[in-house]
């Protein structure tokens, strides 16, 4: 660890959660260098929805390397962007009705989500945008000032404007439809509330605690935004991909938003890719007016096809996640039954999910007793206070029992000191050995 602590900067995150030098991944797995095999709920934040190194992706890339594909385009047309389009347009889009313009923007999910505020506000001519208590949409400029969450915003170190935050769905209690008190602000020319050019909106908000607006709301959402002349933006970032069960996280609620951002697992291979799906007519760029040196990015382009052609030709893997999604629910649900005393609930849908511990402090004792047990696994929310599922969708039910059985051990040794069960040895198959539980009990 000595390169990383002299050489490193103190802004890394994730590898102070999980001190491991990891060195290989396949699947649901991730390894580290003393050969530890761990079951991954962390999946590059979301961006690993297909596992690590999925041998399909891998194949068609290596295929793609090896006869001196473009790997660098910029925008310009190549037969690897082409083909990505026509998949993306005859298995995604057409088949869900969606009339949209792509946007290859920058890499990040940050980037798509500056592109989008920048054509909403050019297209409407207004400065301000509506966005979400909760919401988070990147850290650059433009989309930290959208994003809720102070340890984010405090690192900017300049004003940021241009945004009227508003309350989520359940924000105010489970009773309050927050979406009439927005259509309130809008119709009051003195409410204080300029008019905006855009709503900004997660259907799950993943950084801010798995939040799930309700179908109800979003439908109302979009009435509000129809009503006073407003965009809908819906940051698929995180929940798109078939996350929650539907390629698009919208889907589910029937409204179709007028721009759309998609990043993390949009490219299968944890390859850098980010577009804004856009009506036409919003599509008012001039030549050149909005780029980035690495928005033609071939080899996201050469994996997102083959994710697009594999899992989303028809609706057998949809099935798949919201099956998955369901045993997810109802073995949180178990967990909290058994050990919540009221103190503790579950969120999200699909295989979006959390485990909402009220305390940060607890959450992170059961996330770092998951660790030592063999499960990669974080937290979310203003507080880091809900325990967060994101597993590879394509994960096997055994796999997804041993992990879910790893949660509950840990849940249960720190709620009420029971003694937790042999740690599962994932290389044998079976409990692992008191040599092997020492050394997963140094993990953390």
């Amino acid at each position: 660890m000595k390169v990383f602590d002299e050489i490193e900067s103190e802004v890394q995150s994730y590898a102070r959660a999980f001190p491991r030098v990891f060195n290989k991944a396949q699947g649901e797995y991730l390894y580290d260098e003393e050969g530890n095999r761990y079951l991954d709920f962390l999946a590059g934040a979301g961006t690993l929805n297909y596992g690590h190194n999925n041998p399909l992706f891998k194949e068609a890339l290596i295929e793609y390397i090896q006869r001196d594909g473009i790997t660098h385009g910029l925008d310009l047309h190549t037969k690897a962007k082409r083909e990505f389009l026509e998949s993306f347009y005859d298995k995604i889009l057409k088949p869900r009705g969606l009339d949209y313009v792509v946007q290859f923007t920058g890499p990040t999910g940050t980037n798509a989500v500056e592109a989008a505020l920048k054509i909403a506000r050019k297209y409407k001519g207004r400065e301000n945008i509506i966005s979400f208590t909760n919401g988070f949409h990147g850290c650059s400029i433009g989309a930290l000032s959208a994003t809720g969450n102070a340890h984010h915003r405090g690192a900017a170190g300049v004003s940021m404007v241009g945004i009227t935050r508003m309350p989520y769905d359940g924000y105010l209690g489970d009773n309050v439809d927050t979406t009439a008190y927005l259509d309130k602000v809008l119709s009051d020319s003195s409410s204080g509330v300029d008019h905006p050019a855009a709503v900004l909106v997660e259907t799950v908000q993943g950084e801010g605690g798995i939040n799930a607006a309700s179908a109800g709301w979003l439908r109302n959402l979009q009435t509000v935004c129809r009503k006073h002349d407003v965009l809908l933006i819906v940051d698929d970032i995180q929940a798109g991909c078939g996350r929650t069960g539907s390629y698009f996280s919208f889907e589910q609620a029937g409204i179709t938003p007028d721009i759309v951002t998609l990043s993390k697992s949009l490219s299968g291979y944890g390859l850098p890719f980010a577009v804004v799906l856009m009506r036409p007519d919003l599509d008012q760029w001039k030549p050149g007016e909005h780029n980035g040196t690495f928005r033609g990015n071939n080899l996201a382009f050469v994996t997102a096809k083959a994710a697009i052609d594999h899992y989303w030709s028809d609706e057998r893997f949809a099935r798949e996640v919201l099956r998955k999604g369901d045993y997810i629910g109802q073995r949180l649900e178990q967990i909290v039954e058994k050990y919540g005393d009221g103190n503790m609930t579950t969120r999200g849908r699909g295989m979006f999910r959390g485990l909402n511990c009220v305390s940060g402090k607890l959450a992170g004792r059961i996330t770092r007793e998951a660790f030592r047990n063999g499960l990669v696994i974080e937290t979310s929310g203003a507080d880091d206070h809900v325990v967060k599922t994101l597993c590879p969708l394509t994960i096997s039910d055994e796999n997804l029992k041993s992990a879910l059985d790893i949660v509950e051990a840990a849940v249960g040794k720190v709620l009420k000191g029971t003694e937790v069960p042999e740690a599962y040895d994932f290389f044998s198959g079976k409990n692992a050995s008191a040599e092997r539980k020492d050394q997963l009990a140094g993990a953390a």
